[in-house]
């Protein structure tokens, strides 16, 4: 690929009436499945038969643009490659470098060597980063306390304190392990 394919864009939107069209037309187009076929979709050409069928990445990425864009916000599209720096890939998971140079030490993240430098595959730093995302989430979830409208302060706050407590523990035993 050339220069000008490769680098990165930001989209603004400022056609909100087609842009609005073309998300009524693909969530209707999602919403009226009867028995649902495989998805196909298609890039279509000014004359007719002028089109070629998309992978269903590039149909997710299309919808995902036109949606931010629906709601008034920029898209930012930047290209990587499969390969990632280890600043790369502290940029894309949002960390410093040295934080990510001790997952990659601690095993969390696997890497390659290239000489004395480390290359992480974008596959596998996706992946950590949906697990991480996942266990963010389990962590909330247990420390989540139902409270009724009746219940003491004092005592839902000390039903938190034993919920992180024993959530503590359990990390703790994770890492010993």
């Amino acid at each position: 690929m050339n220069a000008v394919t490769m680098r990165q864009e930001t989209y603004l939107p400022d056609a909100r009436g087609q842009v609005a069209q073309i998300y009524d037309f693909l969530k209707a187009h999602e919403e009226a499945g009867r028995g649902r076929p495989a998805p196909r979709y298609f890039l279509a050409g000014s004359a007719p038969g002028d089109r070629i069928e998309l992978p269903a990445e590039i149909y997710r990425a299309l919808r995902h643009v036109v949606e931010a864009l629906r709601e008034g916000l920029a898209v930012t599209v930047a290209p990587l490659t499969q390969t990632l720096t280890t600043q790369q890939a502290a940029d894309l998971l949002g960390v410093s470098r040295p934080t990510l140079v001790k997952l990659l030490d601690e095993g969390k993240i696997p890497f390659e060597r290239a000489g004395s430098h480390r290359r992480v595959l974008l596959r596998d730093l996706l992946t950590y980063r949906e697990q991480r995302r996942a266990a963010q989430y389990a962590a909330l979830e247990a420390t989540a306390v139902d409270m009724d409208d009746e219940e003491d302060l004092d005592t839902v706050l000390e039903q938190l304190r034993e919920v992180r407590h024993a959530v503590a523990k359990r990390r703790r035993r994770g890492r010993t392990s």
